[in-house]
């Protein structure tokens, strides 16, 4: 028998406490820096979620500023 495995899931959004973990950075420096419109995120009902591309926007302009 052929036991194939699932393909894994693409992760296109992430938790805050996620994003901090990816960031290593506090949940609170996450909400500040939605607040300040410095990372994008999205509400899914009642909950926040950051895109992973957000993520890499947000990487993509700390490397410009400091370049």
């Amino acid at each position: 028998m052929d036991e194939s495995k699932p393909e894994p899931v693409k992760v296109v959004v992430y938790t805050v406490e996620e994003a901090a973990q990816v960031l290593k950075i506090s949940r609170w420096k996450i909400f500040d820096l939605i607040r300040t419109n410095q990372l994008r995120s999205v509400k899914i009902g009642g909950l926040r979620r950051i895109p992973c591309t957000a993520i890499e926007e947000y990487i993509a302009q700390l490397l410009k500023e400091v370049a």
